[in-house]
């Protein structure tokens, strides 16, 4: 079983930066990738970067690549997703999800383990 602990959302104005932090508390697996999703109101939710644990290896959306970056912190279980020059666009809740995997997985599908979502606002 896996525990995903995401936070750091707020309220923002365009242009901003904000980090959102991913802490998993337990991890029963060798490896595993963490990615990021996003949802906003009335829409899908959808990929926006991951990271594997092993090597660091990261993957974007096109939507927020050059902005967006994820990595892992000095404590091996903790994640980071630094998101700058934000975007009304980009208000959304944020997701952290965990999949016992080895790849970069950008199929929501594919994370079995959920966070609770933070909310990330980004005003014009």
């Amino acid at each position: 079983q896996v525990v995903l602990d995401d936070s750091g959302g707020g309220v923002v104005q365009a242009g901003d930066s904000l980090r959102l932090s991913c802490a998993v508390h337990r991890r029963d697996f060798i490896s595993f990738t963490i990615g990021w999703f996003r949802q906003a109101p009335g829409k899908e939710r959808e990929f926006v970067a991951a990271i594997t644990w092993n090597d660091g290896r990261t993957a974007y959306a096109d939507s927020v690549r050059g902005r967006f970056s994820t990595s892992r912190g000095g404590a091996a279980n903790t994640f980071y997703l630094q998101m700058n020059s934000l975007k009304p666009e980009d208000t959304a809740v944020y997701f952290c999800a965990a999949a016992m995997s080895y790849s970069i997985l950008t199929d929501l599908d594919e994370y079995k383990f959920w966070g609770q979502g933070t909310q990330v606002t980004v005003l014009s």
